[in-house]
């Protein structure tokens, strides 16, 4: 209970938030990632890669165990966990200002996560797959990212038809946020992400993306994370997730312009560069 006590003195909030494209930066700690899978795989690594994210502008770290990717089999708890704590904690105990937040979809996980130092709960499945994370998201009164998707990343590419994709991810997503809401998740800690490259083809992650303004009726901060998505490579006809930077950072400087407040992202100096000029331009 004394860690619970100290978390919730902590301001779990990027510096400049709501005045600025906030970053968050991707650290892959599994061996199948899309874009990084298997790269990060020794404590001197990933603090590199933190380190490397600080100096080039980063404000949140988020740590996955558990890869997303289309088929991507799902480990279970206990290998998340067994993946994730011994970074958690090296990376705090180097860094005890930093927000950091965990994507996952499992209570289990983001309970232990958050005991030892996460700051926020990233769920792709916001609370679709284990409810109980509302209640771990309730108990630590923590950022809770919302994610739209339907599935998992075995069928979801199976689940990508829609009748209108902009009416149907708005209506789940404030389907989801109501699920929080009645678990006493505050709504000044709710994030939603209308979830890019989950369960939607080219065209749909297109038209989510020319009506992002759609998705602040619901007057909650929005996350895009478009990261590399393949996508982005049937756009720039590139096979290769790591060469698809330009793509992304064509989205970054939409999101800009939007006033979106927050990209995910795997190359944070690229991204930190055209935001600082974007923000100059389209944030006043």
């Amino acid at each position: 209970m004394q860690e619970l006590q100290i978390f919730n003195r902590k301001n779990p909030w990027p510096k400049g938030w709501g005045e600025k494209t906030s970053i968050m930066g991707v650290i892959n700690l599994t061996p199948d990632s899309f874009s990084d899978g298997g790269e990060l795989n020794s404590s001197k690594k990933v603090l590199n890669q933190v380190n490397h994210f600080l100096s080039n502008g980063v404000d949140i770290i988020d740590l996955g165990a558990q890869s997303t990717r289309p088929g991507a089999r799902e480990v279970g708890s206990k290998i998340e966990i067994k993946r994730m704590i011994p970074y958690l904690k090296l990376i705090r105990s180097e860094h005890p200002e930093i927000l950091i937040s965990i994507d996952t979809f499992n209570s289990d996980v983001a309970h232990e996560a958050l005991l030892n130092g996460a700051n926020w709960i990233n769920d792709v499945t916001g609370g679709r797959r284990d409810k109980e994370i509302l209640n771990v998201a309730s108990e630590f009164n923590c950022p809770f990212v919302i994610t739209h998707s339907r599935g998992s990343s075995q069928n979801m590419n199976e689940l990508s038809k829609y009748e209108n994709v902009l009416s149907e991810v708005k209506f789940s997503l404030e389907n989801l946020i109501k699920n929080a809401l009645e678990k006493n998740i505050s709504r000044n800690n709710i994030i939603m992400d209308p979830g890019i490259g989950f369960s939607k083809d080219l065209n749909q992650n297109l038209e989510i993306l020319r009506n992002l303004d759609e998705f602040k009726n619901l007057n909650l901060p929005i996350l895009i994370g478009a990261s590399r998505k393949r996508f982005i490579g049937e756009v720039l006809n590139e096979n290769n997730p790591k060469e698809r930077d330009i793509g992304t950072l064509a989205i970054s400087c939409l999101c800009s312009q939007l006033n979106i407040d927050i990209v995910r992202v795997h190359n944070v100096k690229f991204n930190y560069q055209i935001l600082k000029v974007a923000d100059k331009i389209y944030r006043k």
